[in-house]
């Protein structure tokens, strides 16, 4: 197997803010180092991350119309209005739905909940759901992680007596539509203090709201972080500021009291008795959650994050595991025959994107796929498949080049677009495939860097083997948790050895032990990297980049290098 080379980026920082910043926390000055790189420049920046409390949380009236929409909610409650709580069908969309839902319910009788179907009715507030809630009396909808550019079905909705309140995330275009509120801290006017809250964060900054308004018990809405915490971790925000203070405390209520419908997912995918991070929340839960949208029905995840009874979680689980297992056949098996085409076309191989369509290929896994396809080919990839009549694809994009520019430029072979830098979304007719393949291909070869084809490593610092110890472990562990914008650091040790212990394991895994002279051996493993083996025993020296994980194995414990590559 050819080996793909990474380019290794060491992370530069201010050395006279680190040592400065040593002198105060009196800590390695390697994780100084680390803390800086990440704006923690201060004694009371570093109070403030290592000890996160729910005082840090930013009083959501400071939100451009929060005023309004919490004025509208009670309206409603005063005059015993239906409210129907919309949301996408994704992590982010059904967990803010289960949460809007089930804190309005605790207040109020009459609120029901629509998720859209996501083949029918496709992503974002539908004319169907609007149809639904005038024909089922409701005159408030709540929509949670979509709508900040349905300016069309605000309207549609405003016409037939149905007001919005819209809650997104996403980035406004230069009007907004026209609802009773729209709270989303992307807008030009909003002077919110943190932009990056997930769609579920927002319901949650509007349930905090109504509840202080209310006059509530504020741990009765701290109940919901759980939630908050999976569609952190599954919408890939940044865990920084706000986010990372909400995450930490949904952590805690996930590994202390989960909702029984996590509860029932954690039991079903067989989860061991340990404590859960981020990690356990983006490939664990999150795709099982993600399932029911891909494969059967987004309300189906709905269904389950509100159950309050543990008997009918467990049977709503056992349904979407069900989904889960389809979508993992598709997605394996989508992947196995795209590859196969890559290899048996060596002009598209040759080519600065990959572009691949198949008529049967399951819509709910596309973008995985392009995904999984970048690992093993790294330029920008669009998978494509057939749906009604129409061909639909899923694009994805490598470090810093800009895919939904590519696609736009493009857009007189397309249909409808939309997306962000890293993924997008396409539809177009079939006879203009051809066309769009050439000319995407085209933009871009003209567009792309050679570095930006090299798949990277983003190296935090450098240490030696004799840093690492379970105490500086510890230290890092409480930067935790780890994701987008405070990732586990990545560390980096030149020219070590291996001591000879060095074996393949499971077939495919490396498990090695290196060592410097006059330090101590360390062990480590390096998943899907046997292809080095030869390599290492032949005594050479070589540099590793790598993670620092706590290892436990029949009742011992030790601190285990996960590799990341090798040099």
């Amino acid at each position: 197997m050819e080996i793909q080379k990474k380019s290794w980026n060491i992370q530069q920082v201010d050395e006279e803010l680190v040592r400065t910043l040593q002198l105060q926390l009196k800590i390695h000055p390697k994780i100084c180092r680390i803390l800086v790189a990440r704006g923690i420049t201060t004694f009371e920046d570093a109070k403030h991350f290592f000890r996160p409390s729910l005082t840090h949380l930013h009083d959501p009236f400071l939100m451009k119309d929060m005023e309004v929409a919490v004025n509208r909610i009670l309206q409603a409650f005063e005059k015993k209005e239906k409210i129907l709580v919309f949301g996408d069908y994704d992590v982010d969309g059904t967990t803010a739905v289960s949460l809007m839902y089930s804190f309005l319910k605790t207040v109020y009788e009459d609120i029901g909940y629509y998720i859209p179907d996501r083949y029918r009715e496709g992503y974002g507030i539908s004319m169907e759901g609007i149809d639904f809630a005038k024909e089922n009396g409701f005159t408030l909808m709540i929509a949670l992680d979509c709508g900040i550019k349905a300016h069309d079905k605000v309207e549609y909705a405003n016409a037939l007596g149905v007001d919005f309140i819209i809650c997104d995330h996403h980035l406004p275009g230069i009007t907004l539509p026209a609802a009773v509120a729209v709270l989303d801290q992307k807008r030009t006017d909003c002077t919110y203090p943190y932009k990056e809250l997930s769609g579920c964060g927002i319901g949650f900054k509007l349930a905090q709201a109504l509840a202080m308004r209310m006059k509530l018990d504020m741990s009765e809405v701290y109940t919901y972080l759980d939630l908050v915490a999976v569609s952190i971790a599954s919408d890939i925000v940044p865990i920084t500021g706000e986010n990372r203070t909400l995450a930490y405390f949904g952590l805690q209520k996930i590994n202390a009291n989960p909702r029984p419908g996590l509860k029932a997912l954690l039991d079903i995918a067989q989860v061991k008795e340990r404590i859960l991070d981020i990690s356990d929340l983006v490939f664990i839960i999150g795709p099982r959650i993600n399932a029911a949208g891909r494969i059967a029905h987004g309300s189906e995840a709905v269904d389950l994050l509100i159950e309050t009874d543990a008997t009918l979680a467990k049977e709503k689980a056992e349904k979407i595991q069900l989904n889960n297992d389809t979508r993992k056949e598709e997605d394996k098996s989508t992947t196995e025959e795209a590859l196969e085409m890559l290899r048996n076309e060596q002009t598209t191989i040759d080519k600065k994107s990959t572009v691949l369509f198949q008529p049967h290929w399951h819509k709910g896994v596309i973008g995985i796929v392009a995904s999984r396809l970048i690992e093993k080919y790294y330029k920008p990839t669009i998978i494509l498949t057939e749906s009604n009549g129409m061909l639909s694809g899923s694009a994805r994009s490598v470090h810093d080049f800009d895919v939904y520019e590519a696609i736009q430029a493009c857009a007189e072979h397309l249909n409808q677009f939309g997306g962000h830098k890293y993924a997008a979304g396409l539809t177009l007719l079939p006879d203009k495939l051809p066309h769009f393949i050439e000319q995407f291909e085209v933009i871009v070869s003209a567009n792309i860097t050679e570095d930006q084809l090299q798949p990277k490593v983003d190296v935090d610092g450098i240490l030696e083997l004799s840093d690492i110890t379970p105490a500086f472990l510890k230290i890092i562990e409480q930067m935790a948790p780890f994701g987008p914008g405070n990732m586990r650091p990545v560390w980096m040790t030149m020219a070590v050895q291996d001591n000879g212990r060095t074996r393949i394991l499971k077939e495919d895994h490396l498990k090695l032990e290196v060592f410097k002279v006059g330090q101590p051996a360390v062990s480590g493993i390096g998943f899907n990297m046997k292809y080095y083996f030869d390599f290492i025993k032949d005594k050479r020296h070589f540099d590793i980049c790598y993670q620092l994980y706590e290892n436990e194995w029949n009742g011992h414990v030790n601190v285990e290098l996960r590799l990341k590559d090798i040099r």
